[in-house]
Order: structure tokens, then C-alpha cells, then sequence
């Protein structure tokens, strides 16, 4: 879906700043918006927010990680609801 590079430097994340690139596979996006019965937007959105999610420290590799990054990206998206 997504691939984050974090190009950020050690002194810009001292500083809480993110320097990274993403790519998005649309194609990706579009397909598991179909699997999961939800709008392109919206998948658009969560793998954004997944992405962004890595660059702030989240894993997704152990179950537990996985849960919250789940929520977290729940918690991203009623964000943007809400404006």
C-alpha cells in the first residue's frame, strides 16, 4: 500500500521534525477499497495515516503493535471527519 523513507537527520528529529518521502500504490488503495467495502478516500486516508504513523515510531509487526497502529489509525481518521 505504502513505503515511508524517513529522511529525516538526527539534529530535525531532536527537533520533532519529519523529512521523509511516501509512495502510495493507488492501485493498491483502490482494490483494498473494494475488499474492505469502504470509499477510496478513506482507504486513501488510513494508508496515509499509516505511513505517517511509521514516521512517528509506530511497528506493525507483533499483533499488539499491530492493534495499535489500528487505532491509531481510527483515531486519524475521525480527525478528518470531524473538519
Amino acid at each position: 500500500d505504502i513505503i515511508t523513507f524517513d529522511n529525516s537527520d538526527t539534529l530535525t528529529s531532536i527537533a520533532k521534525k519529519i523529512e521523509s518521502d511516501i509512495f502510495v500504490s493507488l492501485e493498491r488503495v483502490e482494490a483494498n477499497a473494494k475488499k474492505f467495502n469502504t470509499t477510496y478516500e478513506n482507504e486513501l486516508h488510513r494508508v496515509l495515516a499509516h505511513g505517517l504513523l511509521h514516521l512517528c515510531g509506530y511497528k506493525d509487526k507483533k499483533k499488539s503493535d499491530i492493534e495499535l497502529m489500528r487505532k491509531k489509525e481510527e483515531d486519524s481518521l475521525e480527525l478528518l471527519k470531524k473538519n
